[in-house]
């Protein structure tokens, strides 16, 4: 207990010098990618292998394994471009182990090379693969949406949710209650009764998130990094971290034994390895993103951007402009609603707003008041939208967020609009899809609507039997029935995870 308390008080703590990480140079900077795009940088966090870019697929480096995929063991000092199985194709993810890679195409396709001692290509075999191989053993011709790397295995996510692994699994960190590698890509039975949309391997653990914000863990646990509050080893799926909200996000490094996690209120969560100690439950940290965890207690530190941390005492203009909102002792006007006071200031609304700008012109009535009356909206709307303009952020249940989407619809405000729609996406759960469904079709919202129906599709029978469901006007059941007949949901269907035999145990 102790020794947890010290952890805790660790993790709390502020982040000294001497742990600031160096800034890794974009990949972008090599000659011949000088002028190719780089939509997002895949980081070998262990630094001594390898480095793949997006879009196209280049590789520099060591080569003692035949990493780079460019049928040599020459060591490379620039990027070379990956032409085998790879012309033609648009790389949309990347994921690197310590001596292996997986990419993953724009059609679906999943592809690997490198080192193969433990089957983490997933070729069927164990010898090193020199070039991309196209990965269809167990996953055939299905759609993949989602890859990534521990060290030596390797974990995909297909379209409808399954989840798959192969390579190293020592520790269990494939999730098949077993610790037998496998050469060929293998289902987590363990998850089959749930729909991952997310999932991120560690040194020799691995995590998966799921549509509804659930997470779960296995593998190795010898620091704590499954999050389960002891230190045993699980090689199945065990849930975890059921009291702190919905999660939005996790992330792992396959070079540490670290775990975080960010909720959907966007508190960031760590356990895990943490400065030599050991947390063992997910523990609230003071960061508001997932990369400084990596870049303050991964050894070696690791990000894609410089961290930059100042201890002072004063606050910025942007923390100014946040506080000042709804401060009756600075504001210079008034906003009601439903008998309710928001005290905002003038300037900053016409600023932040093109609807506000306009409003507080000379020849304008409301231009003169002190106090302005809105009755479009609901309290709850109204005050999210002005919170908005002085912080760049909304903090709404999915319900009212479809409110705040009308307002940034009837206002112009693209960057509101956006937030609103993440918020209803990471907020929708079995008992308000139908209403957000609903929503979404009033409103001709096709990419909401398709994405509504999509988790109705993963989760038919609960969402069917919710109270939103049973309130859903005639032409809207009707809708919503001859979609999801169009995308076979009431065929006479086996169990996901009978549709094909499990590896043996």
């Amino acid at each position: 207990m102790q020794e947890e308390r010290r952890s805790q008080d660790t993790l709390r703590s502020h982040v000294q010098p001497e742990f600031f990480c160096t800034e890794i140079a974009c990949l972008s900077e090599e000659p011949r990618l000088s002028e190719k795009k780089v939509t997002r940088h895949s980081l070998t966090v262990s630094g001594r292998s390898h480095h793949c870019s997006e879009e196209s697929c280049s590789a520099v480096v060591t080569n003692s394994h035949c990493q780079q995929g460019n049928a040599t063991t020459t060591p490379g000092t620039v990027p070379v471009l990956l032409n085998k199985n790879l012309t033609g194709k648009v790389i949309t993810q990347v994921a690197c182990g310590s001596y292996h890679s997986l990419v993953l195409t724009q059609e679906g396709e999943l592809y690997a090379w490198g080192q193969n001692n433990c089957g983490q290509v997933g070729s069927g075999s164990t010898p090193n693969q020199p070039t991309p191989f196209k990965v269809t053993s167990g996953i055939g011709a299905r759609r993949v949406v989602q890859i990534a790397c521990g060290q030596t295995s390797s974990v995909c996510v297909l379209d409808n949710g399954e989840v798959f692994g192969w390579g190293y699994n020592g520790n269990g960190q494939l999730g098949l209650g077993n610790t037998s590698n496998q050469y060929n890509p293998c289902q987590v039975g363990g998850l089959a009764h749930v729909v991952v949309s997310k999932v991120t391997c560690g040194y020799a653990h691995t995590m998966a998130l799921t549509d509804g914000g659930d997470l779960y863990a296995w593998g190795a646990n010898s620091y704590g990094q499954l999050g389960t509050g002891n230190k045993a080893t699980s090689p199945n799926p065990v849930s975890v971290g059921s009291k702190k909200g919905r999660l939005v996000y996790i992330q792992a490094s396959h070079y540490t034994h670290i775990s975080a996690a960010i909720t959907h209120s966007g508190m960031v969560y760590m356990w895990g390895q943490c400065r030599g100690q050991s947390i063992t439950e997910p523990t609230e940290t003071f960061f508001s993103c997932l990369d400084d965890v990596f870049a303050c207690y991964a050894v070696p530190a690791v990000t894609f951007r410089a961290l930059k941390i100042e201890h002072t005492d004063h606050m910025s203009v942007a923390q100014s402009v946040a506080m000042s909102f709804d401060d009756p002792a600075t504001s210079d006007v008034k906003i009601q609603l439903e008998g309710k006071i928001i005290h905002v200031h003038k300037v900053v609304l016409k600023i932040r707003c093109e609807h506000f700008r306009s409003m507080f012109q000379s020849h304008w009535e409301q231009d003169g008041k002190d106090v302005i009356e809105i009755s479009q909206f609901t309290y709850p709307v109204y005050r999210a939208f002005l919170q908005f303009l002085y912080t760049d952020r909304i903090n709404l249940s999915p319900e009212h967020a479809i409110g705040l989407l009308d307002l940034a619809n009837s206002y112009l405000e693209r960057q509101l609009k956006a937030l609103c729609e993440r918020t209803i996406k990471q907020g929708i759960t079995v008992e308000n899809a139908a209403m957000l469904y609903a929503a979404s079709v009033f409103r001709e919202l096709q990419e909401l609507e398709e994405f509504c129906l999509r988790f109705a599709l993963n989760h038919m029978t609960a969402v069917t039997q919710s109270e939103a469901f049973t309130e859903l006007d005639e032409a809207t059941l009707k809708r919503f029935i001859q979609r999801a007949a169009t995308q076979g949901a009431f065929k006479i269907l086996m169990p996901r995870w009978q549709h094909r035999p499990l590896c043996s145990l």
